[in-house]
């Protein structure tokens, strides 16, 4: 032990990496115990941590906190013994991509405790039009032949990562942009896999995220922890690497257990496209509802995830000092704290629920039906809504630019008029912690008389997701509440998939919300759907109370109806 201290108490020279006698320290002392030791060395030459290993191997603990920034290493190199005559392991080099070291060296010893051969590897920066593995390693060479400046060639590195970084700035790339790399493991095929990533790459690019990459693997079963192999991982290390890449986004919600494995392989920032989302939200909510309901969401969703997410979350808060138990831990109260957050937050939703309630009563007591646009996430309802009844609403060629909702008064000819409400785009997979949270304004589907669906025309997707849309809203119990299919965004159709398209849906009515083309047609549609045709039928405004007791009902009717499908389900 005083040994190794005194290991720790060296100062190793930048040039060469060692001295002959700090190299037969080194070796004899790894000899002596017949263990692997390694030295973590900063760019001073200080030893930031003495490590012992096993016989065959050594494993790095927590390191310091990596610097920051995109192009930049760790500051910190590993020199590690080997107690037989082979040079870096693959386990020495994926700790290498993984910690992004400025280097790792081993030093081979042998049976006589002396030094015999050193080799080095280091990090790569990427070379347009090639595929590399990351990093490069050296040839074994006498241990006394060394003449590496390792300050010098960490510098060089960070140099060459900037310059990547100042490449993709000249292309368009922002250079203050958050960098991260998709990835898409399902069970999916793999066109279907290339579309989600689309989207998601649509979701980053309107949370400010610049991607560099992408990565698609598809398996038979997704393992409920790891959902990457170490080897599948290395791979996606690389991939960061050549793109200068922090972050890294999964398509679909992890688990916190497949979060915490990740977490312990990757010192990278890791998301799932339900976080991502919920960045968004957060990031556009303007109102004081829309900041309660997102953070409501992001409460819901980091609850189950705390564990694991910080060794010091498990140290005790409480003393024996005047208390009779061991005391909360900081998982335990972080936990209790959100919970009461959640509590309050849900209280004053239930009050705005309350006031949108009363506003919609006495819009019935006036004699206005409401129409409701719904749709997919930027298929054009606020440039709708701002077209027909020239408001200023806030719209965006991004996924969930609006999250409040709206109301507008629509006049028609015949002193006839209609309030349009514009809401909260959908999107596959709607999570369901933005379900809940939105609650109190998705409410303004279910007062709506007549539902009008917009979709993007112009988008590849638009059948899958005119699905998705009418998959939640079965989910809402909207499914039989009339409705409208605008066809949006008519003028970027080519010309030559417009009549077959109509072919398939008849019903539906081209329009264009920039221009205006077709919204005559379509308003009159609304204005006789509505009256004509007998939909909007003038009622009774219900009091709170009934309303709230029939959503209760609805609730308990849809819980024992997923109830009777899971045991279903179960049994068969």
């Amino acid at each position: 032990m005083k040994a190794l201290n005194r290991l720790g108490q060296r100062r190793y020279p930048v040039a060469g990496g060692y001295s002959p006698e700090q190299a037969h320290e080194l070796a004899a002392l790894s000899r002596l115990i017949s263990r692997q030791i390694g030295l973590v060395i900063d760019r001073q030459g200080r030893v930031s941590m003495v490590i012992v290993g096993d016989t065959s191997s050594i494993m790095i603990p927590q390191l310091p906190h990596a610097r920051t920034g995109a192009g930049r290493l760790r500051g910190l190199r590993l020199l590690h013994t080997h107690l037989v005559p082979e040079g870096l392991s693959r386990e020495d080099l994926m700790d290498l991509l993984f910690l992004r070291l400025d280097s790792i060296s081993v030093l081979t010893v042998d049976e006589w405790g002396q030094p015999m051969q050193f080799q080095n590897a280091h990090l790569m920066p990427p070379e347009p039009g090639k595929e590399d593995s990351g990093y490069t390693a050296g040839e074994l060479m006498p241990w006394d032949r060394v003449e590496i400046n390792f300050t010098e060639q960490a510098e060089q590195l960070e140099q060459e990562f900037g310059r990547v970084i100042d490449d993709a700035v000249s292309t368009g790339t922002d250079a203050d942009a958050v960098r991260a790399v998709l990835v898409s493991v399902a069970l999916d095929p793999r066109p279907v896999q290339e579309r989600h990533l689309a989207e998601l790459a649509e979701l980053a690019r309107t949370a400010g995220v610049s991607v560099t990459g992408s990565m698609i693997q598809r398996v038979s079963s997704i393992h409920p922890r790891h959902i990457l192999g170490r080897a599948k991982l290395a791979e996606l290390e690389v991939l960061a690497l050549q793109g200068q890449a922090s972050l890294i986004i999964f398509d679909g919600e992890l688990s916190p257990a497949q979060l915490n494995s990740l977490a312990e392989l990757t010192e990278r920032k890791v998301m799932d496209r339900t976080q991502l989302i919920l960045d968004i939200f957060a990031k556009h909510a303007v109102t004081k509802a829309g900041k309660l309901q997102v953070e409501m969401a992001q409460l819901q969703y980091s609850l189950p995830r705390l564990s694991g997410r910080d060794r010091s979350l498990d140290r005790l808060a409480g003393g024996i000092f005047g208390n009779k138990g061991r005391g909360e831990t900081k998982l335990e109260l972080d936990r209790r704290r959100i919970r009461e957050r959640i509590t309050r937050i849900r209280k004053d939703l239930d009050e705005l629920r309350r006031q949108r309630f009363h506003t919609r009563a006495r819009r019935a007591r006036q004699g206005l039906p409401l129409a409701a646009l719904v749709g997919y996430t930027n298929a054009g309802k606020s440039t709708l809504l701002n077209t027909l009844t020239k408001a200023e609403v806030l719209s965006e060629n991004k996924l969930f630019a609006t999250l409040d909702p709206t109301t507008r008064r629509l006049r028609f000819p015949k002193e006839r008029e209609l309030v349009l409400a514009d809401t909260v785009g959908f999107i596959r997979s709607l999570p369901k912690e933005l379900t809940e949270a939105f609650r109190a304004t998705l409410e303004e589907l279910e007062a709506a008389d007549l539902l009008i669906h917009v979709v993007d025309a112009s988008h590849p997707e638009r059948d899958q997701q005119m699905e998705s849309v009418e998959r939640i809203l079965a989910d809402m119990e909207l499914q039989n509440v009339p409705r409208i299919t605008l066809m949006n965004k008519w003028d970027c159709v080519p010309a030559g998939d417009r009549v077959a398209f109509l072919l398939d849906r008849p019903d539906a009515i081209p329009v264009s919300a920039l221009t205006g083309a077709g919204l005559e047609k379509a308003a009159a549609a609304i204005e006789r759907m509505m009256f004509d045709e007998g939909v909007w039928q003038r009622r009774d405004p219900q009091t709170w109370e009934e309303y709230e007791k029939a959503g209760k009902e609805r609730k308990k009717r849809t819980d024992s109806e997923k109830t009777l499908d899971d045991d279903a389900s179960f049994w068969q």
